[in-house]
Parts: structure tokens; C-alpha cells; sequence
């Protein structure tokens, strides 16, 4: 049955095709999820729109340089890219979208669409060493007691920053929750307010990129926040939504998303009068750096954060040996 175009409807070009193509492979076939799929698609249809500003039609027509120029061109901002406003990316949104490509480029080699892998060899451009950053112990405990009230959203907040600082999860992680991921199994007493409540688990069952499954340890005060939400706020906010086994849910009854993750904890950083630019992933650095800090080996750190290589747990390390660094130019006598 041939499929026939809507009038106002623009045909994909053969360059869009493939591309769509290989968006199907990576979602259906790799199990990417939703948010990387969208990803690769924006930073393929910038790179199409490049190929096609070059006059590059079909794959078999793409060459060594034009990678290299699309790597260019999202860097140097004297150079437009598909129609927009001059403006370059960091050298990190310039390695994604090179790492992008390269996936799209590899995947026409194995299907048998080009001969050979003409981004094989392009390299993204020099990244500057970033450390993360985090907030003092102090800042986190401000933070958490600008939560407190007994009000659903009060307590449905307090109970969503203390598991983001006791699990060190990504914000995506964190409103992918059901409650299943949580509970003990236990009931306490008939599970309302006045007669006990809802037991939650020792540790909350994550799942990370590449639909990785880790599991984190809670802690009490965790555990207590949560069970206080469960009880005693998700009853009132599940009746005004569509039902759904969301861990969090906004004030309307849905899935808490991952913007008002950020509202919730912008606002409640305003509130405890902190300066810095607080974000979910504030708490997640913070988290790593203070478990550290307080003894933990780095490769236990890794598992906890879902690190795929220790290498990238180990940038707190340098966080912490600052902070070491620090302490003794201002305490020793002979520092200067």
C-alpha cells in the first residue's frame, strides 16, 4: 500500500531517510531510550542540513571533509549551520554530535549502503578538564530543611531532594521511579497515617543509561521522607491524574518531570538563601564528592553513580584532593 503525501507535507529527502532509518535501529534494536533517540535526532538533522549546504545528496556522496567541516562549523561561530543565527557549541556538544555521526556512519558501513566509514577517523575537538561541582554538607542540610511542611507538595519535594542526595541518582533516573522500585514488600499497621504506614525499602532499585539496572542504598532519612510522601501526600495527588505507578507525581497527578525537578530545587535553593546555581545533578556531584571525602573507594563510588569507567569517577577524586590542598595552605604554619 504506497503512502501518499499530505499537500502541505515536505518528502524526505534521501539523506532525512537514512537518518530515520538508522533512529529506528537505535531505538528499536539497541533499546536506546526515548531521550537519547531525540538527541541523536537533533544533532543528525543538523548534520544532514550541513551535508545538504554543501550539496551532498545521498550517503554515497559523503566525504572525509565534510565530517571534518561539520565539526568546524558547529565550533566556529563565524559559520552558520542549517539557516540559524551564527553561533559555535562547547567542545563537549561538538564531541556528542561527532560522537552521533559517527554512530550514523558506522551503522551505513554495516548495512551495506557505503563502502567504508569516512568519520572513522575524525576526532572531536580538546575538551577542557571540568571538575564537578558540588555543595558543602552545610548547603546540603539548608537545602533540604527549605523543604519542610506537611503539605503534599512540601513533602513530596523534601522526599525527592533527599533521595537525589542519598542515591546520587540522575534526575532522569530519579522520575522514572515507581513506587514499586522503593517498597520493602511491608506493610506497617493498615498503611494509613494513624494506624502506621507504607515500610520502603533499605535501598531503591535505579535504572541508568543503556538501561542499566543498579541498586543504591536509601539511608533513614531517605527512608523516612519517602514513607512520609507515600503515606501521607501521594494519596491526595494520584486522584488528580490518570492512574500511574510514578514514584513522584506533580501537583495535577501525573509523572513529575524532569523540568520541575529543577523548579523544585531552584526554588528551594532560593528559599535556604544559597548563591550558587543549583541543579539535580548539584546533588548527585555532591553526593560522590562527600562519600570520598568521608573514606569511600572510588570503584564503590562508581557502582553507586552507574559510571560506566572509573575514570569518570575519578574527576571527584581531584575535587577532593583540592579540597585537601586547601585545608593545609590555610592550617599549616609553614604553608607559606
Amino acid at each position: 500500500m504506497s503512502t501518499v503525501a499530505r499537500p502541505n507535507e515536505r518528502t524526505p529527502t534521501a539523506l532525512e531517510r537514512e537518518v530515520e532509518r538508522y533512529l529506528r535501529h537505535i531505538a528499536l534494536e539497541r533499546g536506546r531510550s526515548v531521550n537519547t533517540v531525540a538527541a541523536y535526532r537533533r544533532d543528525l538533522a543538523r548534520y544532514s542540513a550541513h551535508l545538504a549546504a554543501r550539496g551532498v545528496e545521498e550517503v554515497r556522496a559523503i566525504a572525509e571533509d565534510d565530517v571534518a567541516a561539520f565539526v568546524v562549523a558547529v565550533r566556529d561561530p563565524g559559520q552558520p549551520v542549517e539557516g540559524e543565527r551564527p553561533a559555535g557549541v562547547s567542545a563537549s556538544s561538538a564531541a556528542r554530535m561527532l560522537s552521533s555521526v559517527r554512530g550514523w556512519h558506522r551503522f551505513l558501513v554495516e548495512e551495506g549502503l557505503v563502502a567504508r566509514d569516512v568519520a572513522a577517523e575524525q576526532r572531536p575537538p580538546k575538551q577542557p578538564k571540568r571538575l564537578p561541582k558540588a555543595i558543602t554538607i552545610d548547603e546540603v542540610e539548608r537545602l533540604l530543611e527549605a523543604c519542610g511542611g506537611d503539605d503534599p507538595i512540601a513533602l513530596r519535594d523534601r522526599a525527592l531532594l533527599e533521595l537525589l542526595y542519598a542515591t546520587g541518582a540522575r534526575v532522569s533516573e530519579a522520575v522514572d521511579l515507581d513506587v514499586d522500585d522503593v517498597m520493602s514488600g511491608d506493610i506497617i499497621g493498615d498503611g494509613s497515617a494513624a494506624g502506621g504506614g507504607i515500610a520502603v525499602g533499605d535501598a531503591v532499585r535505579l535504572v541508568g543509561k543503556g538501561r542499566k539496572q543498579r541498586i543504591v542504598p536509601l539511608g533513614r532519612y531517605a527512608r523516612e521522607a519517602l514513607e512520609a510522601y507515600l503515606v501521607r501526600a501521594r494519596p491526595l495527588l494520584a486522584p488528580r491524574g490518570a492512574s500511574t505507578p510514578a514514584l513522584f507525581l506533580g501537583a495535577r497527578g501525573a509523572r513529575l518531570s524532569r523540568q520541575s525537578v529543577w523548579l523544585v530545587i531552584r526554588d528551594a535553593a532560593h528559599r535556604a538563601s544559597l548563591t550558587a546555581d543549583l541543579s539535580p545533578h548539584t546533588l548527585r556531584h555532591s553526593f560522590a564528592t562527600h562519600l570520598l571525602e568521608g573514606g569511600a573507594d572510588v570503584r564503590v563510588v562508581q557502582e553507586l553513580l552507574g559510571h560506566a569507567s572509573v575514570a569518570t569517577t575519578q574527576l571527584y577524586t581531584l575535587v577532593t584532593a583540592d579540597a585537601v590542598r586547601e585545608a593545609w595552605a590555610t592550617a599549616h604554619p609553614r604553608a607559606l
